[in-house]
């Protein structure tokens, strides 16, 4: 239906669907996760990234930009589901077969925008595909999101993330992104003490 023409439009309601969508489908979860929780938390840890690399390393991030991006960044979910991650990288094949549909439900979304909103929009997503350097502090962001995932899952004393977490671990040591190693050094430790321990620090 073309909202141009009866002046709805069902972009934001879609969005916000985000807290119907599941993650970790493959996992027993001590502490269930949706969509919307995670694009939230993974806003603010983007948002820290960038702030650090700015204020740290000198570096020149727009952080307002790379917030947004991650806000957004799995809003083609409320379509697909959540592909868990051993499924969605597979293969090279599945992994481009998934990314075009990515792409479709992404572009099936902006349809529903007003016109006059389509580019604003737009470039949120087309910013995730062009902007090699915001998009590598958002999959940071993302990665460190999946690995404090992991460790408050094994504080609620649930063994099934072990290995993901072995993985995860790897990977964000392996990128060699110096904002990843400054937030685990100076704030990932307090992520698995007490309210009590943590209004201390």
């Amino acid at each position: 239906m073309n909202s141009e023409k009866n002046g709805t439009s069902a972009f934001f309601a879609l969005v916000l669907r985000q807290k119907y969508i599941t993650r970790w489908g493959l996992m027993r979860n001590a502490m269930p996760e949706n969509l919307a929780q995670h694009s939230s938390e993974c806003a603010i840890i983007a948002h820290a990234l960038a702030t650090v690399g700015n204020r740290v390393f000198g570096k020149n991030y727009d952080v307002g930009k790379i917030t947004v991006m991650a806000l957004f960044h799995d809003v083609p979910e409320v379509f697909t589901g959540d592909m868990p991650t051993p499924v969605k990288y597979a293969n090279e094949t599945i992994r481009r077969q998934f990314g075009e549909i990515e792409r479709q439900s992404t572009q099936g979304l902006l349809d529903k925008l007003p016109d006059i909103l389509k580019p604003d929009y737009g470039s949120i997503f087309a910013a995730m595909e062009t902007d090699r350097e915001s998009e590598r502090i958002l999959k940071a962001a993302d990665r460190l999101c999946a690995y404090i995932k992991c460790l408050e899952e094994e504080k609620y004393g649930n063994s099934e993330f072990r290995s993901a977490k072995e993985t995860i671990k790897k990977k964000i040591d392996e990128s060699g992104c110096e904002e990843s190693e400054y937030f685990i050094r100076h704030f990932l430790p307090a992520f698995g003490m007490t309210l009590d321990e943590q209004q201390k620090l």
